[in-house]
């Protein structure tokens, strides 16, 4: 009969199984070392007699052995020895032991270590016996056991282990391999020790010695009885309400009610569990009971942490794309795009940019295309949010010139702008119009300027000054009323242009001079900076708007290269999409309004680098297979487009979770003159729902059904006289009718005068 989870006969020992892909192997042994680990009770080791009448110490030898017979010497784990309590005892590093009561199993590992070693403590006998060793990716600091109500019982979870190293929480699990995996297996399982104490503070120093109830592990059978100390209710009563009346002194020490039965005392708003509810609302997202339980341990996880990013079929690609510009500054994105055209530097003279059209992907001809020629080496480009058909060019010689495209694309060169902005007395920086007003366009110089220009009748309409160096980067808020500005001075800037010409907040930026850029967020609450530290490390950086001064509320290191990162917010989710100029990853983050902020999703990653990265708007996205965000990815002969898309099973529903109205950014909401007079305006909102699709939130609700067949029904035993029918059936259908007659009974026999 199984024993506490040790079979008779061949032995099946639980199997550990790391679950950020640890692999076993063997451990690595100092020699000569005598390591202790516990002063454990002889009466659970399963010695009796003579052995328990003194105190011993038990310890494990590790390194090598003495000589034995063969002359051999021999390492490693050796198991358990008793020793006196007199023994000089030499130890390096000490091992932290995690002993299971009910299963008798020993879990055990060294501070500063890779390796995590299982044993099982047999009964009746002073050794162990090794089950399995894990090693993990990096050393570990400190192990803890997960209590046995936590475990997996329907998966033959017998024991878990949190190990804790630099940078993670690394679950190690062991398993009894069963064939069922989803029926209570109670031979593994006996009852364990409650979670409710036997007897209050004032019985136990009164000589009780009561021992905690044992519960069964059985998910049908386990009890709803949970504690919470007096202490922690007290303590978050007078937190709560001021001047409250103090409890009964007559009250017992014991709070028993009903419930879960991992439940905890109430959370405050600083507990994990506050902290996860507040992330899901913020995101839209609803996390289960195990889920909120897991982000208790390792803190609050994205929604969309399994995004993934594929490239689309061929059939949508540009190829045979010739000559492109790869020395466009580092503060233009390299190209743009908008739902009709796509415009792409050509490395040629004088400053010649190719027009592509969305809807006639395919191969390039090999001959030459229609180009704009702007007459000036191009520093940055942007189209014109409001006229799909114009395209602003920045040049190195100080001027902006405004080109019109033809609706269906050039069909001969342009030479001609339709108009050109002067007044920059260097070279421009960048170049970028405002989201909410017309024919609004701002333009950052070497002159240490930022110009705002009234392109409907080509002049200046205001002038920005304060920046001590180069402009890295600028934005408009999106509610059109600020713009914000990093400089290579170590500054953030932010600006109420139609009220001063100086910046009204200033704040610390990025340490780095390599490059940064600026873009807002949560609303326009936050501001995030993308730059360089003191160690050239690509850092994010994340501020509170309204108190710049005060510095970054959060950052973070991502990885050491020389392109800046390229930030693309989406408003509608919450996402953060950051590449560089010849990377290969696109970093994809859920920004949320409080700690811990960055919430990390799955990474775009390419076998080739890209030299640019734009996205489309949000109408492109193919709803019916939950795309989240397209883009454009440039490549060296190619553009490619790349969609997110978020795993979903009812795909044939309109995820409105994840589609929320969305504002018409590419309609203008007031005039130049309107918003230079001082007017506020804001965009109108429309959902992306077809209307041919239910939302998910009406689906209707599937009744759970059971997906697995339980075991008895294939181990239930049949008597012989069964068994026989069945073999006689299946012969009987083989062959057919027993009753037909059998093909020799036809044949004709010989006479016996024949045989002679």
């Amino acid at each position: 009969m199984p024993v506490d989870g040790i079979t008779d006969g061949p032995r099946h020992h639980p199997r550990a199984s790391c679950r950020d892909d640890v692999t076993a192997c063997q451990a690595r042994c100092r020699p000569g070392e005598l390591l202790a680990f516990s002063q454990l009770r002889r009466d659970r080791l399963g010695l009796s007699g003579e052995e328990t009448a003194a105190p011993k110490l038990v310890c494990l030898l590790r390194g090598t052995r003495a000589n034995d017979a063969t002359g051999g010497v021999s390492a490693g784990l050796h198991g358990a020895a008793v020793v006196p309590p007199d023994a000089p005892l030499l130890s390096c590093r000490t091992l932290i032991p995690l002993f299971d009561l009910d299963t008798r199993l020993l879990v055990l590992m060294g501070k500063g270590e890779d390796m995590l070693f299982c044993y099982e403590v047999l009964p009746g006998q002073p050794v162990l016996t090794e089950v399995g060793q894990c090693r993990s990716e990096s050393k570990a600091h400190g192990i803890a056991q997960v209590p046995k109500l936590a475990l997996d019982v329907l998966a033959c979870e017998v024991m878990r282990v949190l190990q804790l190293t630099d940078s993670a929480i690394v679950h190690v699990s062991y398993k009894v391999p069963r064939k069922s995996t989803q029926e209570f297996q109670e031979d593994l399982f006996p009852s364990c020790v409650g979670n409710v104490p036997a007897a209050s503070a004032q019985a136990w120093w009164a000589g009780d010695v009561s021992q905690v109830p044992r519960i069964s592990l059985h998910p049908a059978h386990r009890t709803s009885r949970t504690f919470t100390s007096r202490c922690v209710l007290s303590l978050h009563l007078e937190s709560q309400t001021l001047g409250s009346p103090q409890p009964d002194k007559k009250t017992e020490d014991l709070d028993i009610s009903a419930g879960s039965g991992l439940s905890s005392p109430t959370s405050t708003p600083t507990s994990p569990s506050s902290t996860a509810a507040s992330l899901s609302a913020t995101s839209g997202f609803v996390s289960s009971p195990s889920q909120r339980s897991l982000q208790s341990i390792l803190g609050p996880s994205s929604g969309f942490r399994h995004i993934q990013g594929t490239v689309l079929p061929r059939g949508t690609h540009f190829t045979n794309l010739k000559g492109l510009n790869l020395t466009t500054p580092g503060e233009s994105d390299g190209f743009c795009a908008n739902q009709r055209h796509v415009a792409v530097p050509l490395l040629s003279a004088g400053g010649q940019v190719a027009i592509l059209e969305l809807s006639q992907p395919g191969r390039l001809p090999d001959v030459s295309l229609p180009t704009i020629e702007n007459g000036a080496p191009v520093s940055d480009l942007c189209w014109d949010p409001f006229d799909l058909e114009r395209l602003a060019i920045a040049g190195e010689d100080a001027r902006i010139r405004l080109w019109r495209v033809p609706p269906e694309g050039l069909q001969e060169s342009l030479r001609e702008p339709e108009a050109v902005l002067r007044g920059h007395t260097e070279k421009i920086y960048a170049i970028k119009f405002h989201p909410l007003a017309a024919d609004i366009l701002a333009s950052s110089s070497y002159d240490l300027s930022i110009r705002i220009w009234d392109a409907r009748s080509g002049k200046q309409a205001l002038l920005l000054n304060g920046h001590g160096d180069q402009i890295f980067s600028m934005a408009w808020s999106p509610n059109g009323c600020h713009l914000a500005t990093v400089c290579k001075d170590g500054k953030v800037r932010v600006y109420e242009p139609r009220q001063a010409a100086q910046p009204t907040q200033e704040g610390p930026g990025p340490e780095g001079g390599r490059g940064a850029r600026i873009v807002w967020m949560c609303g326009g609450k936050n501001l995030l900076v993308s730059g360089f530290d003191s160690h050239s490390e690509r850092q994010l950086c994340l501020y509170r708007a309204e108190f710049l001064a005060n510095g970054p509320v959060a950052h973070i290191s991502l990885d050491v290269s020389p392109s800046t990162l390229i930030p693309y917010y989406d408003m509608d989710t919450g996402l953060l999409f950051l590449t560089g100029k010849g990377d290969t990853r696109v970093f994809v983050y859920e920004i949320v309004p409080e700690a811990p902020f960055f919430l990390e999703c799955n990474s775009f990653f390419s076998n080739e680098p890209h030299k640019g990265f734009q996205f489309l708007p949000k109408p492109e996205c193919d709803v019916r297979e939950v795309e989240i965000a397209r883009a454009l990815r440039l490549r060296q002969t190619s553009i490619e487009p790349v969609g997110f898309h978020v795993p979903r099973i009812k795909k044939e529903f309109f995820q409105d979770d994840l589609y929320p109205a969305t504002e018409v950014w590419w309609e203008p909401a007031l005039s130049a003159t309107a918003w230079l007079e001082g007017s506020n305006g804001q965009h109108r909102k429309i959902s992306l729902q077809p209307g041919t699709m239910t939302p998910v939130s009406r689906a209707p609700k599937d009744l759970p059904s059971r997906k697995y067949v339980p075991s008895s029904v294939y181990l239930e035993e049949k008597s012989d006289e069964q068994k026989k029918e069945e073999l006689l059936n299946a012969m009987v259908a083989k062959l057919g009718n027993r009753e037909d007659p059998l093909p020799q009974d036809a044949f004709e026999g010989v006479d016996e005068e024949e045989w002679d």
